[in-house]
C-alpha cells in the first residue's frame, strides 16, 4: 500500500529531522511512501493545501478528536484497508491551529495520537514510528514486543 504523509511544514529541530529520516527509511521497507510538505499563512490555507495534496486518497487527519489505536489495532486497520482494495492512504498533520472544521467533516478518519499535546516535530516522529510498528506487526517481525 502507498502511504502519503502530508505535513504542514517540516521538522525543524535536529532530533526531529533525524527521527523522521530514520523512520521514513524503515517504513519504506514495507510501503511505498510519499511525503508532501505544505504551507499556508492561515489555518484555512493549510487545510486547503492538505486536501489538494491528498487528492482522491482517503484522508486520515491526526486530530485530538479522533480515534485512538493500539499498535495492534492500527496494524489491523491498515491491513483491512489494503484487503478492502485501498491502494493509498493519506495521513496529515496540521499546523499549530490544527485542521479546519470543513476539512475534518469530509475526511475518511480522524486519528488521535493520545490525550497529550505533542510538539509538532515530535508528532511527526510518533506518526512515522506508529506506522512502522504497525507494518512490522503485520509482517510478523519482532520489533513490537507488546
Amino acid at each position: 500500500m502507498r502511504l502519503h504523509l502530508i505535513t504542514v511544514g517540516e521538522p525543524k529541530l535536529a532530533y526531529a529531522r533525524a527521527g523522521w529520516d530514520e523512520y521514513e527509511k524503515r517504513l519504506r521497507r514495507y510501503h511505498k511512501v510519499q511525503v508532501t510538505r505544505v504551507g499556508g499563512r492561515t489555518q484555512a490555507q493549510e487545510s486547503e493545501a492538505v486536501a489538494r495534496a491528498a487528492g482522491r486518497a482517503p484522508l486520515i487527519l491526526l486530530d485530538p478528536r479522533g480515534q485512538q489505536f493500539t499498535s495492534e489495532g492500527l496494524s489491523a486497520y491498515l491491513d483491512a484497508q489494503a484487503l478492502g482494495g485501498v491502494g493509498e492512504l493519506a495521513f496529515a498533520i496540521g499546523g499549530p491551529e490544527g485542521h479546519t472544521d470543513d476539512l475534518r467533516a469530509g475526511v475518511h478518519k480522524l486519528w488521535s495520537l493520545g490525550q497529550l499535546t505533542l510538539p509538532h516535530d515530535l508528532a511527526m516522529i510518533v506518526l512515522l514510528e506508529a506506522l512502522y510498528r504497525a507494518a512490522t506487526i503485520s509482517a510478523g517481525e519482532p520489533y513490537h514486543r507488546g
